[in-house]
């Protein structure tokens, strides 16, 4: 559907209650100009159709095709060294994030936050971790260092876990029962040499195989 500007701005009119000369005071544009975007003769720039709307106590807003509003992209986002922007259509992920190969990895110093230009690694990111509404905003602890010192503990964290685990598995375990039979213990007494690949003494039939004494 085609946005009519003529008939939008007439109905701010209409809602503000002035006329063309009226408005045009207001906003600080000449009559001629209202009067030629009214007729279709001309366009308007965006944030003079805001002007205008704001004297009439309404907004301008982006519809999706349901008609619910979609909000502008966030201006206090993350920007790159120079303090431009990132482009808008990709996504930006954090400097140490799988940093980018190619004969200049190693003699570029790495940057808090970058971004894939080629869509394609985009995309396969997206079918991943899903497509972020918006670029994200600076955050505490989002400087390299930081981000590194974070995984570090993280990975002296499970390192921890792992040992607390395996020690409660061990403290689980239940005590080794012996089931030699009695054969065993004279194979033992008259000192014998063990059956090999048993660590004591133990009769040829047993089925346990103890090392306990």
């Amino acid at each position: 559907m085609a946005f009519d500007l003529a008939g939008t701005l007439r109905r701010i009119r209409r809602t503000a209650d002035v006329s063309q000369r009226e408005l045009a005071q207001a906003c600080g544009l000449s009559k001629s100009t209202v009067a030629a975007v009214e007729s279709g003769d001309r366009g308007l720039d965006a944030r003079d159709l805001a002007r205008l709307a704001d004297t009439a106590g309404l907004r301008l807003a982006l519809l999706d095709g349901e008609g619910h509003e979609v909000a502008p992209m966030d201006g206090g986002a993350v920007r790159d060294e120079g303090g431009r922007r990132y482009p808008a259509h990709l996504d930006v992920r954090h400097g140490d994030d799988a940093w980018w190969h190619g004969p200049h990895r190693y003699d570029r110093d790495p940057v808090t936050y970058t971004f894939d230009r080629d869509r394609r690694w985009r995309d396969v990111r997206r079918v991943r971790r899903g497509i972020p509404d918006d670029h994200q905003r600076p955050q505490p602890g989002d400087g390299l260092r930081d981000r590194a010192e974070a995984r570090r503990r993280a990975a002296l964290r499970a390192w921890r876990e792992r040992v607390e685990e395996a020690r409660a598995a061990a403290a689980a375990r239940p005590d080794p029962v012996c089931t030699c039979p009695p054969a065993c213990d004279d194979v033992f007494l008259d000192d014998r040499p063990p059956t090999p690949g048993r660590l004591r003494p133990h009769a040829p039939d047993c089925a346990c195989g103890c090392s306990l004494d």
